[in-house]
């Protein structure tokens, strides 16, 4: 039988929570910071906060980088860039073209 190695954490916020992995991410924040509507709320929790933590939160901000810069973003995997590429379609914008 396998035990588990969940170690019990409480954020800065004062949130318990356990967590198997070094991840400082505490969920509880994390599922109160994500937002309800927006190309943002469309992504999963890791590629939402590499956009964040490089300024990206409106789509003429996502307009300025290339796919090939984004996918470069830690936390961003291919499988959101159709789901950017379609809110920035939607709002009439694209992707910065590659030189």
């Amino acid at each position: 039988m396998t035990t588990s190695s969940n170690n019990q954490r409480t954020c800065s916020q004062g949130h318990t929570y356990y967590k198997s992995s070094d991840c400082p991410t505490c969920p509880i924040c994390e599922q109160e910071q994500r937002p309800e509507s927006g190309f943002l709320s469309m992504l999963s929790a890791p590629a939402r906060r590499a956009l964040e933590n490089h300024g990206i939160t409106t789509l003429e901000e996502l307009s300025n980088y290339s796919e090939k810069e984004i996918l470069k973003l830690h936390g961003m995997g291919p499988a959101s860039m159709p789901k950017l590429r379609t809110a920035l379609e939607a709002g009439g914008l694209s992707f910065k073209k590659q030189a």
